[in-house]
């Protein structure tokens, strides 16, 4: 029988989060737990001086980098920690919610939080989530009871009353998104025009001043995109490209429905034949994914930060 638990840490300063965090880290270590801390850097900073020698025993990340699109954390943070220490209990601390975290990225962050429940149901293991109750909105706060089962606060531990089925409160969060604005670049992807589409977007990303590298990561994350439209969106889909708020923006929308939750969040089995890890690679490569999909269609929008 497997165990897990995935707490909610409620705090309101510097001294509140030490003491949820420092005993949950030091219980890891007594109990000879692989621990990873991925959390914004200031708070990496309080933790690490927190632990003093005890930190050279622990893995720490940055979630500001290896977070900053909501979707890379379940695949690339907790899940690739869990896979490094197969068969071992892993004890972890992800704070994926911060104050700053924009209104498009919100959605994607509470779906992460919410199906990490899903993910993570037959390992052993624990995931604390701190939420900065000074500065987050309320609403924000309230979503943190409706995606862990457990809340911490200062003045102790609780089963949340408000806790739900995680891949239904997720789904509330699957919400249409924008039109491209008029000043997009638009073309339609189809099985002849996929070499234009890595064009469209090598040049689009040169025009915004990208280096080569982020061009080469932005054009491989839209390829397999418009590849997807092909091969599962109904054989072509429309892609748009466009600049706004500091960002290379690209957009593709098909007739297809991504029916599985855990789409790009959870890698598929090494042999499987139904492919699935093309989205997977788009969060890996992106800044922000957002998806919404139902089964009269899907529009995948992903960004880039300049």
């Amino acid at each position: 029988m497997t165990t897990f638990d995935h707490p909610a840490l409620l705090y309101r300063d510097s001294a509140e989060y030490l003491a949820g965090t420092l005993p949950f880290i030091e219980a890891g270590l007594a109990a000879g737990e692989p621990v990873l801390v991925a959390v914004p850097r200031g708070n990496l900073a309080l933790i690490e001086d927190g632990l003093g020698e005890q930190a050279a025993m622990v893995t720490l990340r940055d979630m500001g980098q290896a977070g900053r699109n909501p979707g890379r954390i379940l695949p690339g943070v907790l899940l690739a920690f869990a896979a490094a220490h197969s068969g071992r209990p892993v004890r972890v601390i992800g704070e994926p919610i911060w104050a700053g975290r924009s209104a498009l990225e919100y959605p994607a962050c509470v779906q992460h939080e919410a199906l990490i429940n899903t993910a993570f149901a037959d390992r052993d293991g624990a995931i604390l989530c701190p939420y900065d109750v000074a500065r987050l909105a309320p609403d924000v706060v309230d979503d943190a009871y409706r995606t862990h089962p457990v809340v911490e606060t200062a003045t102790g531990r609780a089963d949340s009353a408000h806790y739900g089925d995680p891949v239904v409160f997720a789904a509330r969060f699957n919400q249409p998104l924008s039109d491209p604005p008029p000043g997009a670049v638009t073309m339609v992807v189809d099985g002849g025009s996929l070499a234009a589409v890595r064009q469209l977007v090598g040049a689009r990303g040169a025009a915004a001043g990208l280096d080569s590298l982020r061009i080469a990561d932005f054009t491989v994350a839209v390829n397999e995109l418009a590849t997807n439209s092909v091969k599962h969106g109904g054989g072509a889909g429309t892609l748009a490209v466009w600049l706004e708020g500091g960002a290379l923006v690209a957009q593709v929308s098909d007739s297809g429905h991504i029916a599985n939750p855990m789409s790009g969040r959870v890698p598929p089995p090494l042999d499987s034949a139904n492919g699935g890890r093309g989205l997977v690679l788009v969060n890996q490569l992106c800044d922000l994914v957002r998806v919404h999909t139902t089964p009269d269609g899907t529009t995948i929008r992903v960004l880039l930060y300049l």
